[in-house]
């Protein structure tokens, strides 16, 4: 007799967007949740979702400066876990939320307070079921030459200077701008 492998379907970090994911601007953070910066900057990215509502999508990449912040590693692949059930960007404000509680039995509770109703969260944070992705997005920080966070990036373009609203909004009016322009 033989066995049927269930193929499980895996929704990787790249995949995910918060807005409008058809939107022609893409706003792509490198970041962590247990850096203070990276806390600061969540909440302009927020304004900045509403600011631009329907016009751009945010895509969240984990950079995990694990040897100054060692439970940040956990924390990504928390969030990771949290948008196989579609509750990523709950999971991610709660996670910055919580920043000075992300043990591995926090997280749980976390996840659950974010809407996350899978039960085997914490088996996958134990067994690093999403280790290897939060490694994939380091390695594609490292290619696009991210060296510390919080860095943006709007349409593949690197945001110089610190991640204001100012700063940011100009990068998304550029963006916006030269997609106009080319249609």
């Amino acid at each position: 007799m033989a066995f049927i492998k269930e193929t499980v379907e895996i929704i990787e970090p790249k995949d995910v967007f918060v807005g409008n994911k058809k939107a022609q601007v893409t706003l792509m953070e490198f970041g962590e949740y247990e850096n203070e910066d990276c806390a600061k900057a969540n909440e302009i990215v927020k304004q900045l979702l509403k600011e631009y509502d329907g016009k751009i999508r945010f895509n969240f990449r984990h950079f995990p400066l694990t040897k100054i912040h060692q439970r940040s590693q956990k924390a990504s692949e928390a969030a990771i876990s949290a948008s196989q059930d579609g509750k990523f960007w709950e999971m991610h404000n709660a996670l910055f939320a919580n920043r000075f509680n992300l043990g591995t039995t926090s997280l749980k509770l976390h996840a659950r307070d974010a809407g996350v109703t899978r039960k085997q969260l914490l088996e996958e944070l134990v067994n690093s079921t999403y280790g290897w992705h939060v490694h994939d997005d380091i390695q594609y920080g490292k290619k696009l030459g991210v060296t510390e966070i919080p860095v943006f990036f709007v349409n593949g373009e690197k945001v110089i200077g610190k991640p204001t609203f100012e700063t940011l909004s100009k990068a998304i009016d550029a963006a916006l701008k030269k997609v106009k322009s080319k249609k």
